[in-house]
Formats: C-alpha cells, structure tokens, sequence
C-alpha cells in the first residue's frame, strides 16, 4: 500500500477533526430535542425557567412521569368584571360547595378564589406532581377529587382563581429547612402566630412555590394569586435572620420573584394577581415588608388590596373610626392607589378584598358601592368561614 504524503494525511486530519465538530455540536443538540419531545408526550411541558443564574434543582418543579389531571385545562371565559368570594378547602371537605355555586348562579358573582396552597402551606387538593410537596405529604386532599371539582366549577361557568400562600409556610419550612428564615441559633424563626415562613430571598424557595403555581395553571385555574409574599410583620423581626440575603431591599427582592413566577407562568396564559395589605395603598414606602405599590402593581395583573375596615386603626386615612366608616375606608384607599397608579402610569388592575365579616348587609355593600365609586367594579369577599350574605348582592347574574 503506497505510504500517504504529508499534505494527504493533513487533508484527512482535517476532515476527522470537521466530523468530530459536528458530533459535538448536533449530538448535543439531538439530545436536547428528544427531551424536550419527550416532555411534551408526558404532559408535562417544558420545566420552569430558573431564577437568572441559578440551575434548576430537582424536587421543585412537576415529575417527570406526572400526567396533568386535564389533558387540556378547562379555558373558562374572563368575565368584564370579575366579583368574587373565598372558597378554602375546608368548606369543600364539609360539602358546602352547591349552596355556594347556588349563591353564585343567582347573584352577581362570578368566580372563586380557591385556597390552592393554604396559610398554614399545606395544599388543599390530592395527588400533587411537585416532588417536595409529595414528599412531605403537605398535598392534604380536602378537595379530594380535583378534576371534578374544576368540572363543577366550569359547568357554573364559575371562573377560578387560584390563591397560593408563598412565604409563611409551616408545612414545607420544617421539612426543608434550608428555604427557611431562622433564629441566631439556627432554628425555624417564627412569627407573632407561631408560623414558619420560607425565606423570601432563598431561590429554591421561589422555585418551590412557582412550581405549585404551575400546577395549578395546568389543572385549569385562570388566575393565580399569591398571598403573603412579602416578608414578615409580627414576631421578634429583629431576630429573624434571612440564610438567603444578599443585601437586596425588601422593595426589590418582591418584584423580583414575582418576575420570576410571571416568566414562569407564561406558557399557560394565565394572569397574575398579588394580595396586599390595604395601607399599602396609602404608605409609599412599601410597609417594611415589600409591598411596595407601584413596584409589585408593575409586574402583576392585579393588585388585590386588603381593604377590612375593621383592621384600620384609628386616624388611618383621616378616618376617626374606619370600621364605622365602610364606605370612607374603601373609598379613600381606592383613590389613593388609582392616585399613585396613574402618576406612575401604571395599568394594572385594583380588585379589592372586601370585609364580608362583622357586617350585615348594608355595611357591605357600601363597601361595594364604595370601590364602584371610584371606578373599580370588580372585588372579592372576604369571610374565613365562607358564609356570605346574599342580600348583600345584586340579585341580577348580569348587574352591576
């Protein structure tokens, strides 16, 4: 065999060189799109975007294997103005559900908010595809059968929100204590109630509730809104130690995982709405816990004010005594955050949580009246128990 020149082995050199690039470019590249194929044949979609500059973890975001209880969620309409009460997963359990849809198909409300992830962290419904929530056994099934209950709600035409606790969290905070805040000797801070709350600055933290968030999107819920996310008001505060901080404002750090959790969200067209409480509305500087107005209403859809009279003091909003004075508290507050909204020219929404509690009727439907007033037509009662008072409401499905 004659012996190859030099420039003929060069020129095969190169040619070997040129196969081994590709193979490092396309196999790559194949794999990842098998993946990804294969993630889509499970139902389960693409995993959710990481915080930037952060991997993603394993135990946050839906198993690999999880089927979605819907193979196609349910895309109930958006009504113009939605006007709306608090279900939690307790009421289900107890099978008071068809007086509550009975109220809805003959009044003017239009839709629930459901307790999803609950102000002790525990999830209402079973069989929940979030590994960590598996894991620790928070999925506490109160709304036993998920599918059907999303059905229900559809046939009613009732439009779902679901309501997602995010930083107080005594259900996951024990079994992971690496999310959470912590005392100078290491254990589980606690607030002024005796909760655990999961370190708003922590990252895995974010995922974790993101991804119970994503979960809910895929079983069918229009809306989600998250509650406590900010960081704590009651307790020893000066003891509570942040694992997690990196020197970042408070008035940041919210925003942030809200931009996250909206980046997160977006493949499933849902809209994004944020509890807060309702001197925020007043207080420019974000209430010492991150609730800063025009920061957070920038990201979200709606901002969702906490607006309970009764939990005004005294000269709150120039009122003498704002829980005498339903209408004024709603009223004064509304105007002072359409206010700041339009100076900042800032579009989002307001639908206020009304005191459905402590009231007859005449007291809330001033409330009601109140935030009409100003332009606002859309609310959510608010009663822990979920007791609500028809007389209260527009007997006309169609009213205002």
């Amino acid at each position: 065999m004659k012996e190859k020149s030099g420039e003929g082995i060069g020129l095969m050199m190169r040619k070997r060189g040129i196969r081994i690039l590709l193979a490092l470019i396309v196999v790559p590249v194949l794999l990842a799109v098998l993946s990804t194929a294969a993630d889509y044949l499970l139902n389960t979609g693409p995993a959710a975007p990481s915080p930037e500059g952060d991997s993603p973890s394993e135990g946050v975001s839906p198993a690999g294997n999880w089927v979605p209880f819907w193979p196609e969620a349910p895309l109930i309409p958006r009504p113009e103005n939605i006007k709306g009460i608090y279900l939690n997963g307790t009421t289900v359990a107890r099978g008071r559900l068809p007086e509550l849809l009975d109220l809805l198909d003959h009044t003017e409300l239009n839709s629930m908010v459901v307790d999803f992830k609950d102000d002790n962290g525990c999830l209402t419904y079973s069989r929940t595809g979030v590994p960590w929530a598996a894991e620790a056994g928070v999925d506490k099934g109160l709304i036993g059968d998920p599918v059907s209950f999303m059905r229900l709600l559809e046939q009613h035409r009732v439009y779902p929100i679901a309501r997602i606790v995010a930083f107080k969290d005594s259900a996951m905070a024990p079994f992971r204590p690496s999310l959470a805040v912590k005392n100078s000797g290491g254990a589980l801070w606690r607030d002024g109630g005796g909760d655990c709350w999961l370190d708003p600055y922590n990252k895995e933290a974010w995922k974790y509730v993101v991804a119970v968030a994503r979960e809910a999107a895929q079983l069918g819920f229009r809306e989600i809104q998250f509650d406590y996310v900010r960081f704590p008001e009651t307790g020893n505060l000066g003891a509570a130690l942040y694992p997690a901080a990196d020197g970042t404002a408070y008035n940041e750090i919210i925003p942030a995982f809200l931009r996250y959790a909206r980046a997160s969200l977006a493949e499933y067209d849902v809209d994004l709405s944020v509890d807060v409480f309702g001197l925020v509305m007043v207080d420019p500087g974000g209430m010492g816990i991150g609730q800063h107005l025009e920061s957070m209403a920038g990201v979200v859809d709606v901002v969702c004010p906490m607006l309970y009279p009764s939990t005004f003091e005294a000269g709150n909003l120039g009122l003498a005594n704002p829980a005498e004075d339903p209408y004024g508290t709603v009223s004064l507050s509304l105007a002072g955050a359409r206010q700041r909204l339009a100076q900042a020219g800032i579009s989002a929404e307001l639908r206020p949580w009304l005191q459905s509690y402590s009231y007859g009727a005449s007291g809330i439907r001033a409330q009601i009246n109140a935030a009409r007033d100003q332009g606002v037509h859309g609310f959510t009662l608010w009663n822990m128990g979920n007791y609500y008072n028809a007389d209260a409401l527009n007997p006309d499905p169609t009213g205002e």
